[in-house]
């Protein structure tokens, strides 16, 4: 009997000892398992930034179009009227660096004749297009008045934009780092783990896009604005940033 118990205590004890040493290597074994995970373990996210912001400047495409029966005539009343232009565009004091003067293009004025259904020639057209810059956009209503006014009879678009895009580019890259990151920690700690050092990060791009304003209906416009500045209002610039970024858990 006495042997039975020593041995009965003996197996007791050899079970305790079995089970902690089996408990102490599981746990070793998951943090090991962890550990190593954690080494080879990668998360891939993407993130945006948005920044919306008013343009600050606007780039006006026009022409200035005349026609004659002769060549000759067509382009030297064209000179005479994109010189006017110029004048006019000087005036309200914009620089020499903000004026774009284009080649001027001379064709023959071609017209259709509905009862021979086909095209005549009927003249010539010379066109030359021009380019301004408006770096305050307050004055941008009188400019296209003066456009029109001086004798620009063709008006393509008004493009905004922003003067300065760098310092407004890496905020908006700050912007899309710091949501990556952050959406890797919120994968990570669903899963129980940290975020550990980034392994890649790329650039997927930044847009910064140009409103535009087609303006085939500018002679309206300029008389019936009265230089208004909410008729030409262009609304805010969404400038946007994309990374993708791998980062370690751990």
């Amino acid at each position: 009997m006495s042997n039975t118990i020593r041995i009965t205590r003996f197996g007791v004890a050899f079970c305790a000892i079995c089970v902690a040493l089996a408990g102490t290597v599981s746990a070793q074994h998951t943090e090991h398992e962890k550990s190593l995970l954690g080494t080879l373990a990668q998360i891939t996210v993407s993130g945006e930034g948005v920044i919306k912001t008013l343009p600050d400047m606007a780039i006006v495409e026009f022409a200035i179009v005349t026609r004659d029966k002769r060549p000759d005539v067509a382009r030297s009343a064209n000179a005479d009227e994109s010189a006017r232009v110029l004048n006019s565009v000087r005036a309200l004091g914009i620089e020499e660096k903000d004026i774009q003067l284009q080649n001027l293009s001379l064709n023959p004025l071609r017209e259709y004749d509905p009862d021979r259904r086909t095209y005549t020639e009927n003249g010539f057209e010379a066109t030359r297009n021009l380019t301004v810059t408006v770096r305050k956009l307050d004055e941008l209503p009188d400019l296209v008045a003066a456009l029109v006014d001086s004798g620009a009879n063709r008006m393509s678009s008004i493009q905004y934009g922003l003067d300065d895009r760098d310092e407004i580019e890496l905020q908006v890259l700050k912007l899309a780092v710091a949501r990556a990151k952050t959406k890797a920690s919120v994968m990570a700690q669903e899963l129980g783990f940290e975020v550990g050092a980034v392994l890649q990060i790329a650039e997927q791009g930044i847009s910064v896009p140009s409103p535009v304003m087609r303006m085939e209906a500018s002679y309206d416009m300029a008389s019936k604005s009265g230089g208004n500045p909410d008729a030409y209002a262009s609304g805010q610039i969404e400038v946007r940033a994309n990374v993708t970024a791998v980062f370690m858990i751990k």
